[in-house]
């Protein structure tokens, strides 16, 4: 099927960029989306959490000829500046050398795709709500709600790109054998903010994903071009401490006093913020098939909506979009093979990201103040520069390898972490290893252990 109409269901970040790369390649891209366009609209704060863009965005991004234009509203963070309760701050690398990943705004990163789709040729129809799908010819219905306007599309291709809560997958799993499943963390989460200082610099470090780590909970600070940081409290629904224990301006200003004593001077609108931006939850979405009837198709949060916490949902996206376009050249633009080799390949990878993602909030807000946990990283990071072909940490594999499966990043570092817990075990290697008996232990088992091979993420290495 060699179709040349191309409808996608969403004009997020994820619909957007995939209707970009689709027109740059000559099809008729036609996306609908159910919000008010952003660029002309008022969008209220409260549910943004600034993005991480790491390798993986950038790679698809440059695949698109758009990582130049993104880079300009991106603000590199080079490591986690972690604060401590009596306001002490300890600075964490992300890698090595200039390794960094880029905090840029879900808003302005959305207005400027949608605005190079448009550019490229793309349709983009806003105000059009989702309403039914034909799952075998790949026609879909959308409605305008404030003008009753019914639109109905045809298309060769249908891609449902429109989220977690995805009107296209909710047609999906009322057909038979269609496998659903999500799954709330005890967690929300509510946006605040820290202002610029007053010749608009910044008040804290900006070239950091500054931390809160508070174990059950934690905060998190990203910088913003304009001086500013997007701050994200995360927060137990229930229980003490959790959202629903502050409800006075008293009670939050008593919790935030307590326990981000150096934030609190940072932030002059912090009350009225907590109570003006919503409570919002934390999702894991899984599901099968992504693809039916080889013309409708899952793309994005709508096939594997993950937790935030590896700063991976929008890279993992941009990931599907590079893929899928791998997988139009391995079938020659057959799009029946191409959808094939896109779930086979990629379905396995939204399942790994979203399994460390929920892991790496525990090492978020538990152990990034541990002292073991740090003296682990430190052992991690000269295994790395001693054996690079041997040993290459998990975060590495996940941020800053972009021709890594994230299974083939979970696999390494399942495996890994059998390696780290016996070095942590030997006492000459956890007070200092880079001793004559701590090398000797470390070189005697690393001498025996093969380099890491990993599946190709390149056109020639996805096969049917």
């Amino acid at each position: 099927m060699n179709g040349q109409n191309i409808t996608i269901s969403g004009a997020g970040l994820v619909g957007s960029l995939l209707g970009s790369m689709l027109a740059q390649r000559g099809y008729n891209v036609s996306i609908f989306e159910r919000r008010a366009d952003m660029r002309s609209a008022h969008i209220a704060a409260g549910r943004s959490i600034n993005l991480a863009m790491s390798d993986r965005g950038l790679r698809a991004l440059e695949a698109a000829g758009l990582a130049d234009d993104i880079r300009s509203i991106a603000i590199p963070m080079r490591g986690r500046m972690i604060h401590a309760v009596d306001g002490t701050t300890t600075f964490q690398p992300y890698g090595v050398g200039d390794q960094a990943i880029n905090s840029v705004s879900r808003g302005e990163l959305n207005k400027r795709l949608m605005t190079l789709a448009e550019q490229r040729g793309v349709k983009i129809t806003f105000e059009a709500r989702c309403v039914d799908v034909d799952l075998n010819t790949g026609t879909s219905a959308y409605v305008n709600d404030n003008t009753g306007e019914s639109i109905t599309s045809d298309a060769d291709v249908l891609f449902g790109a429109d989220g977690a809560f995805s009107a296209v997958r909710s047609r999906m799993q009322i057909s038979d054998r269609f496998d659903y499943s999500q799954v709330y963390l005890d967690h929300s989460y509510k946006e605040l903010h820290i202002p610029s200082n007053a010749d608009g610099g910044f008040q804290i470090e900006k070239h950091a994903l500054h931390i809160w780590p508070r174990r059950s909970y934690m905060m998190i600070a990203l910088p913003n071009i304009d001086g500013s940081f997007t701050c994200t409290l995360f927060l137990a629904h229930e229980g003490d401490p959790s959202f629903e224990r502050l409800k006075t301006r008293e009670e939050v200003s008593a919790f935030f006093t307590t326990n981000f004593p150096d934030a609190v001077p940072l932030m002059p609108t912090l009350i009225d913020d907590f109570f003006a931006n919503p409570e919002s939850s934390l999702v894991t979405v899984r599901c099968s098939p992504w693809v039916m009837n080889d013309r409708v198709a899952l793309i994005g949060d709508a096939a594997h909506a993950i937790v935030p916490f590896y700063g991976q949902g929008m890279n993992c996206g941009f990931e599907d979009c590079r893929v899928l376009l791998h997988c139009l050249d391995v079938a020659d633009n057959d799009w029946s093979r191409a959808l094939h080799l896109y779930e086979t390949h990629r379905r396995p990878d939204g399942n790994a990201i979203a399994d460390l993602a929920v892991e790496n909030f525990v090492e978020m807000r538990d152990k990034v103040a541990d002292q073991r946990f740090l003296r682990r990283k430190k052992i991690e990071a000269f295994l790395h520069q001693r054996y690079p072909t041997k040993f290459i940490p998990q975060y590495t594999l996940v941020t800053f390898s972009a021709d890594v499966p994230y299974c083939e990043a979970q696999r390494v570092g399942r495996e890994q972490e059998k390696l780290m817990e016996e070095f942590l075990a030997d006492p000459a290697i956890y007070e200092d290893w880079t001793t004559g008996k701590a090398l000797e232990h470390i070189d005697a088992v690393m001498e025996k252990r093969r380099e890491i091979e990993f599946k190709s993420m390149t056109p020639g290495g996805i096969e049917e």
